[in-house]
């Protein structure tokens, strides 16, 4: 099965940047696409961003102006760029690896909390 690592979250100030990762590994693995969410205490997971294999990414309209991501195929890696970050970006950060053989995995999540 897929092995998926997220890493990156960390304290941050209001107005500051993080880089979050997400490490795809397992046996035959075949990438499809990787998604971002996050989900903050009491709030369900929302969707942040989608990037497919070779394709273009997608971030939600609520980040789209702040947050990108980009995938490195070679590499199996993933990442979100957060910039301007602010009090309400403060979450656990999920990756879920859609791969060909397994249909998917999730990560354990990453806490990233903005804060003065």
């Amino acid at each position: 099965q897929v092995q998926v690592l997220e890493s990156g979250g960390g304290l941050v100030q209001p107005g500051g940047s993080l880089r979050l990762s997400c490490a795809a590994s397992g046996r035959a693995l075949s990438i499809l696409a990787m998604q971002w969410y996050r989900q903050a205490p009491g709030a369900q997971r929302d969707l942040v961003a989608t990037i497919s294999r070779g394709g273009s990414g997608n971030v939600a309209d609520a980040v789209k102006d702040r947050f990108s991501i980009s995938m490195d195929n070679a590499q199996n890696t993933g990442y979100l760029q957060m910039n301007n970050l602010k009090p309400q970006d403060t979450a656990v950060y999920y990756c879920y690896v859609h791969d060909r053989a397994t249909g998917g995995a999730w990560g354990q999540g990453t806490q990233v909390t903005v804060s003065a």
